[in-house]
């Protein structure tokens, strides 16, 4: 005598609970109902319950998605919130004191050698830097960031 091969359960099909009051009551709802009809409904019945599957399956996945999305927000948004802000300005207040320590032995040295041609063109040096830096860490800053799009438009798309 050949052992019957087990059905595969609710819960290995679609991952939700097999203790799903709801569904297991639709089941029972409509295998009686097949007993009832007999074999000529027992397409319909199948799909009508197939349906009610599909859709408990569509909700399941439905906030599944709904909850990785909201996960993904918040991880995006305590990125935005990261201490990466005060960095930045930690990166600049550092690139300012360094850049006035080293001014004045630069100054000193382009003054010494060849008077205020030397010193302008060590401030020149020095004031290049510093803006080379500030147009790296904002881009923005001097209008290099944005541009606009054809016909004037602010950059905004459909």
């Amino acid at each position: 005598m050949r052992r019957p091969v087990p059905l595969p359960t609710v819960m290995s099909m679609t991952g939700m609970d097999a203790r799903d009051t709801d569904l297991k009551k639709e089941l029972d709802a409509t295998l009686q109902a097949r007993r009832e009809l007999g074999e000529e409904y027992e397409s319909a019945l199948v799909d009508s319950f197939l349906e009610k599957v599909d859709q408990r399956i569509d909700g399941a996945v439905e906030r599944r998605v709904r909850r990785q999305f909201a996960e993904q927000q918040m991880v995006t948004a305590r990125d935005a919130r990261s201490p990466r802000a005060t960095d930045i300005w930690g990166e600049r207040f550092g690139f300012g004191i360094v850049s006035l320590v080293l001014a004045v032995p630069l100054s000193a040295i382009g003054g010494g050698v060849a008077e205020l041609p030397g010193l302008l063109v060590a401030w020149a040096g020095i004031v290049g830097v510093n803006v080379v830096q500030a147009a790296r860490l904002n881009p923005g800053l001097f209008g290099l960031g944005r541009r606009r799009g054809r016909g004037g438009d602010d950059g905004w798309q459909d």
